[in-house]
């Protein structure tokens, strides 16, 4: 039809064109009777053919869209073909199950492709966490693939090992990693041949010129397939654990020495009382006199150990009262000076303060005051001095004690655990004996109990000074007293 339509408007225009040329209307009827006597066939016979063309092309497409019903259906073409109701029926009904089946599937697709998201979205959550986990840890962590390269690690394993944690990624852990720390890489190597699960090992390694020991725990990473996708290996520094371990050894070994010597010293002398060999009334007295100092040595170490043990379990009772520390350090002092005599050193002391007054467990401070200057007394050589004095703070209202000697002095290096419970300064160990717990109650009975602070300065051959801040007390509490 469109054909047809566009030959008739051609000849239309060429019977116009012709009329134009004649000038006269004679000449544009008899141009445009002919025009039309060739217009009219032209059209019938293109017109002819553009409506046979159109029903070839719709009897085509009724036989694929047959077809199609056929092929939806799955039956058979020719019971379509004899049936034209039922084929347009049949092709609207398998094109909606179609549609149906096609439009469920692409649901369940959506829904699948949601959850999937949701789980990738899950998974980088996890590896995120699991990341930030591993690089905020304190120990060491370092992870390589199968091949022995750098997958990830953390900062405390860069400091250790001294390499860029960062951009060190897929590098070969062998180039990463010094020879200093060589059995820590064969350790990582060896178990990656061996695919072991975990396997544990105790290394020592050298920092800062101090010898440290790491618990090295490798473990090696499977994939769902059982293969293995890399090890994992994690240092803990134990370097703390072991000396506390070695001090509770020492620790032992001196408490059971100290509670020997005077064990021994009452069980000799008491068995030559019961012998008779003590005749006369003064060999008697001093016979009982030595019985009794280590008798009281005896349980002086028995009360450390105990007294320690219930501050830091909260067990031990605390009777707090006004008290004035020069007052205290006077009783004191009267005790320490006959054993500070023995060995030829001298006390001093100082007048007392105006307002000097603390809220204090009075038997508890003054064994920390015995022990300060017991101390002192311990490691000062024959022919120095030991000086204790208070200062009080007004401004900041605290009193301080200290006690300062003229002895053996502590190294640098050790000056920061003396008040450790069962640390022995090495270098001193020959100067006297002890157990380590002395200094350890100090700072028990002062910070956890009274709320003060112990500090201490020291120079090796010059001496020390130990001391201890306590809060002054207030107006309302020394008239209640």
């Amino acid at each position: 039809m469109i054909v047809t339509a566009f030959a008739a408007a051609a000849f239309f225009a060429a019977a116009l064109a012709v009329w134009q040329k004649s000038g006269s209307e004679e000449g544009w009827w008899h141009a445009g009777i002919q025009g039309l006597g060739l217009v009219v066939p032209v059209c019938c016979v293109i017109g002819a053919v553009g409506v046979i063309w159109l029903g070839w092309s719709l009897f085509r497409l009724t036989g694929g869209i047959a077809s199609i019903a056929a092929w939806l259906r799955h039956d058979k073409p020719e019971l379509i073909q004899s049936n034209p109701n039922a084929t347009v029926k049949s092709l609207v009904e398998a094109i909606k199950t179609a549609f149906d089946r096609y439009s469920s599937q692409a649901e369940d697709s959506a829904e699948q492709v949601k959850n999937s998201q949701i789980q990738a979205h899950v998974s980088q959550r996890r590896q995120k966490n699991t990341e930030a986990i591993i690089y905020s840890m304190r120990d060491a962590v370092v992870v390589i693939d199968e091949y022995n390269k750098l997958s990830m690690a953390n900062e405390a394993a860069g400091k250790l090992f001294a390499f860029d944690y960062k951009h060190s990624h897929h590098t070969p852990i062998s180039e990463l990693i010094g020879t200093d720390y060589s059995e820590f890489v064969d350790f990582l190597i060896q178990s990656t041949k061996n695919k072991a699960r975990a396997t544990r090992r105790e290394m020592e390694f050298l920092q800062t010129g101090r010898q440290k020991t790491f618990d090295c725990v490798v473990s090696c990473v499977f994939d769902q397939r059982e293969e293995l996708c890399g090890v994992a290996a994690v240092l803990h520094d134990i370097t703390r654990e072991k000396e506390v371990s070695q001090m509770k050894n020492d620790f032992v070994s001196h408490v059971s020495h100290e509670l020997k010597t005077p064990l021994a010293s009452i069980t000799a002398y008491s068995e030559m009382l019961a012998d008779g060999e003590a005749d006369d009334e003064e060999t008697r007295n001093e016979f009982y006199t030595v019985i009794q100092n280590q008798a009281k040595r005896l349980n002086r170490l028995i009360e450390d150990i105990l007294n320690t043990s219930r501050i830091e379990s909260g067990l031990i009772k605390v009777s707090k009262e006004t008290a004035s520390l020069t007052m205290l350090i006077e009783e004191q002092m009267q005790m320490i000076k006959s054993y500070a005599e023995e060995k030829g050193i001298e006390v001093i002391g100082q007048k007392p303060i105006v307002f000097d007054q603390v809220l204090v467990d009075k038997d508890m401070i003054s064994q920390v005051i015995v022990n300060l200057l017991s101390n002192a007394v311990k490691y000062t050589p024959s022919g120095g001095t030991v000086t204790i004095k208070t200062d009080v703070d007004e401004i900041e209202r605290l009193a301080k004690v200290t006690v300062t000697d003229t002895g053996v002095g502590i190294p640098e290096d050790e000056v920061e655990h003396v008040f450790e419970k069962f640390y022995r300064v090495k270098a001193n160990n020959k100067q006297a004996k002890g157990t380590g717990l002395g200094l350890n109650l100090v700072k028990q009975i002062v910070e956890k109990v009274h709320d003060g602070r112990v500090f201490v300065t020291s120079k090796v051959n010059q001496g020390s000074t130990f001391g201890f801040e306590l809060p002054l007390a207030t107006a309302e509490a020394v008239q209640v007293a």
